[in-house]
């Protein structure tokens, strides 16, 4: 090496002692000061000098990182250095050297005054510290940033984990700094933190349980972002945007932005709609109410009328055959038409519903499509849909559910059938009109 160690501190010793001899006489030439009095101009000069110096050189750093750095991220192809742009790494990291820089001068300035520059060293030391867990911290943030856009691991909770990590870098930073401070081993307050673990653990308590919660959500694959959840408890109703230690936030469909307790996914219910979205079928399960009263058998015409029907002819055809058959087997038993069996326009309709669905493009024919009949009710008969939608997306769902009863509704009369639909004021006035009607006859 060309110059040694000691050699290059003899030289600044030497300059600084030149300095500071000229800014003596400088200040007694001046001011008309002596003695100790010459530190009460000197001093502050030198640190305003320094912090300004630092200052500039800050901002030359800052303006270098921002053309140079910046270019160079720019053109590569990888995203990981652009996460570290928009987390502002490097300009964090250019706030170091000003720091360095006062602290390799405190010495120098407060030469005369060593308890002063013990203080202004710890200080520097406090800053350093604090500065480097941040740009740790955002080196992680910049980290879970680009694992969470990895295919094997976008729908983990990569974020929460970060975050507990965040934690611990920051406690580090606080024990050093206390310890800068106070002047003790690091490893005395580590002591001193096992016995206040029962408070820390409930200072602690919303990220423990945070903590554990995620692990088990991340173990289980319970939710994952992008997720359309239900959740009654919390009035939540819409997708997963972000799971974080302490809270999953959901967007619900009125566009409203959700906080939930990342815990309350373990003590609360709430329904996943995720398994639908990948079988590819949404349900459509709704019933038709029909008047009772309107149930008949069909005659000779009707039936004629609905062989014409695309989709019942082939079901007609094939029943007709079966009841001749069997109607042929009563013997004299047939003339009671009770013993018969016969078709009906309730049976038809129900066939005709449930061909009608088979038949629809837009439904998935390879997950379940019934019509049944439940429980009579004060309403009616309910006949119910049950089918799945081959687009699972809400605007066609409905679409779709919309148009099969459109259809369905509509042609009930034909099969002789009513809908059942309560009064109104309307018909309560029809119908006292027609009694006063007959009561006038």
């Amino acid at each position: 090496m060309l110059f040694s160690k000691e050699a290059l501190l003899g030289i600044v010793n030497v300059s600084a002692n030149s300095m500071f001899k000229t800014m003596d006489e400088w200040i007694i030439q001046n001011f008309h000061l002596t003695g100790d009095h010459i530190n009460y101009i000197k001093i502050p000069l030198l640190l305003i000098s320094v912090i300004l110096f630092s200052c500039l050189i800050w901002w030359i750093a800052r303006k270098l990182c921002l053309l140079v750095v910046h270019k160079i991220v720019k053109k590569t192809k990888t995203k990981w250095d652009d996460y570290l742009i928009k987390r502002k790494v490097f300009l964090k990291i250019c706030a170091l050297l000003p720091i360095f820089i006062i602290k390799a001068a405190v010495p120098i300035i407060f030469s005369s005054l060593p308890t002063i520059c013990h203080y202004m060293l710890g200080l520097m030391d406090v800053l350093i510290i604090g500065i480097f867990a941040i740009v740790i911290v955002a080196v992680l943030n910049t980290l879970a940033a680009a694992l969470s856009e990895m295919p094997t691991l976008k729908e983990k909770p990569i974020f929460s984990y970060i975050q507990v990590i965040n934690i611990f870098v920051y406690l580090i930073a606080g024990i050093l700094i206390l310890s800068v401070l106070l002047g003790k081993s690091p490893l005395y307050f580590l002591g001193a933190m096992g016995a206040m673990t029962a408070v820390l653990m409930l200072i602690f308590k919303d990220t423990i349980l945070g903590f554990v919660a995620s692990i088990q959500i991340s173990a289980y694959d319970m939710i994952r972002v992008g997720d359309w959840i239900e959740m009654p408890d919390y009035n939540t109703d819409g997708d997963v945007i972000s799971i974080n230690l302490n809270t999953v936030k959901v967007k619900n469909w009125d566009k409203t932005i959700s906080s939930v307790p990342t815990a309350g996914f373990l003590t609360s219910s709430f329904k996943n709609w995720r398994g639908m979205t990948d079988t590819g079928g949404r349900r459509i399960k709704r019933p038709i109410y029909l008047k009772m009263s309107s149930f008949k058998f069909c005659d000779e015409d009707m039936i004629e009328k609905f062989k014409g029907y695309h989709l019942l002819h082939d079901y007609i055809i094939t029943k007709e055959n079966e009841i001749k058959q069997f109607n042929q087997q009563l013997g004299a038993d047939a003339k009671i038409s009770a013993n018969t069996r016969r078709l009906t326009n309730i049976g038809l309709y129900r066939i005709y519903a449930k061909n009608y669905l088979d038949a629809n493009p837009r439904l998935n024919h390879s997950l379940t499509t019934i019509v049944r009949q439940l429980d009579p009710t004060p309403e009616g008969l309910p006949l119910q849909l049950w089918c799945f939608t081959a687009d699972v997306r809400w605007a066609p769902y409905e679409d779709t559910m919309s148009d099969i009863f459109d259809h369905l509704l509509t042609i009930a009369p034909e099969f002789g059938l009513e809908v059942f639909e309560s009064p109104t004021g309307k018909d309560m006035i029809s119908a006292l009109e027609q009694v006063k009607f007959s009561t006038n006859n």
